[in-house]
């Protein structure tokens, strides 16, 4: 006779729908001092260019996302997982799932702006390939901190760095020489 262990269903990651705005708002208020009302969860999303995404695990929302499209990058504008799933990959899987987003012919990079006192944050933006790219002192309304802004560039693929290029073989100077000729 075999046991069968229950497992949790596997974390699902999907877009938000209005449903999910009350455990969506919950995780909000156990993350943050300084949170998003429902209205501006709302008002972002009825924005063309806003998206919103949860993690779920065994019918229950875990953690969310928050964040626009832009030409040539991804801007993440909120985003949290709940107290009691951190340190499980949710949050790591969820921006995984942005950085596959990415394509060398389009959108190459998401940034997002991080609190320079949540240094959890900073830490777990590092870990996944982020670099702080700049400060921005008194960004916040509430307070007069500093955010640092960080980015994930896709990198090029490796294959171009190990294609052959036929090179020109005329020296740079012979093309000054030419015009100060």
């Amino acid at each position: 006779m075999s046991l069968k262990i229950h497992q949790p269903d596997q974390l699902q990651i999907r877009w938000l729908i209005r449903r999910d705005m009350e455990e969506v708002l919950a995780i909000e208020q156990a993350s943050f001092e300084f949170q998003w009302t429902e209205e501006d969860f709302l008002c972002c999303l009825r924005q063309r260019n806003c998206i919103g995404m949860v993690a779920e695990q065994d019918g229950k929302i875990v953690g969310f996302m928050i964040y626009e499209l832009h030409k040539s990058r991804l801007h993440i504008l909120n985003f949290a997982v709940s107290p009691n799933y951190r340190r499980q990959q949710i949050g790591q899987r969820m921006i995984q799932r942005l950085i596959d987003k990415l394509s060398q012919q389009r959108r190459r990079e998401i940034v997002t702006e991080v609190r320079e006192s949540n240094l959890s944050a900073q830490l777990f933006f590092k870990s996944l390939g982020f670099l702080a790219i700049t400060i921005v002192r008194g960004r916040y309304e509430d307070t007069e901190e500093a955010a640092y802004i960080m980015s994930y560039l896709l990198i090029e693929e490796s294959a171009e760095e190990t294609t052959f290029k036929p090179t020109n073989r005329i020296s740079s100077y012979d093309l000054y020489d030419r015009d100060a000729a």
